[in-house]
């Protein structure tokens, strides 16, 4: 599989270049020319790696870094700026970021970094352990049975947790009634019982809790799927 690469700057020339460029090298990529769109195509198409310029309207990309670290994002962040003072390079490396380049930069130092960066994250998953599950910001770790919606952290009975479990382990997937009653509750159970519904009420308020989109939706007539709104 082809790795993804996430540019996000608001100059269109450099965008098109490093695009082509990277395309050249055999990656796939995305681009984004302001800071909302590039937090947004972080969750669609989760990236191994992003290239963002500092200096962009409404959303800079400090804050753009921020976010993304706050949100619970481990993806490698390099930092374009045309400014070479070393006061701003801190506050980048402060706020999350994994690696600095000064505007103008040779090309072949970028791509260079961009491999670094991409075998540091590949040798990172190499080295996790496969008992946690992720779905944009949802986070389950199966020692601890712990889940996090970003930073925060939420509290689930041990029936929610395994709802929420057989929803990470089918992302996008659409589940019918009846085959997450057999999961989760067995066949045994009613089939006119309306706990399945109960559940999922809880499952969404405690996972849409401080304003989170709503994550597991209703597809009418077949069932469940977890799919983050478009």
């Amino acid at each position: 599989m082809r790795e993804k690469i996430l540019i996000i700057d608001d100059d269109e020339k450099i965008t098109s270049m490093l695009k082509r460029s990277l395309a050249f090298e055999g990656y796939t990529v995305f681009t984004a020319h302001h800071g909302m769109d590039g937090l947004k195509q972080i969750l669609d198409h989760d990236p191994d790696t992003v290239i963002l310029d500092v200096m962009m309207p409404q959303l800079d990309g400090w804050e753009v870094v921020r976010r993304i670290r706050e949100g619970g994002a481990s993806v490698p962040v390099l930092m374009l700026t045309a400014k070479d003072e070393i006061g701003d390079r801190v506050k980048g490396l402060d706020l999350g970021a994994d690696d600095y380049l000064v505007k103008p930069f040779a090309l072949e130092e970028l791509l260079a970094r961009v491999r670094v960066l991409l075998r540091r994250r590949n040798a990172e998953k190499s080295d996790q352990p496969t008992n946690r599950l992720q779905y944009q910001d949802v986070f389950m770790d199966l020692d601890t049975r712990e889940v996090f919606r970003g930073s925060q952290l939420i509290e689930l009975t041990t029936k929610e947790f395994d709802l929420l479990h057989l929803f990470l382990q089918n992302p996008k997937r659409v589940l019918s009634r009846d085959v997450i009653m057999e999961k989760i509750w067995g066949y045994d159970y009613s089939g006119e019982s309306n706990v399945l519904e109960v559940y999922i009420a809880l499952l969404r308020q405690k996972t849409e809790e401080y304003g989170h989109k709503r994550m597991i939706q209703t597809v009418r007539g077949a069932g469940y799927v977890m799919k983050g709104e478009s």
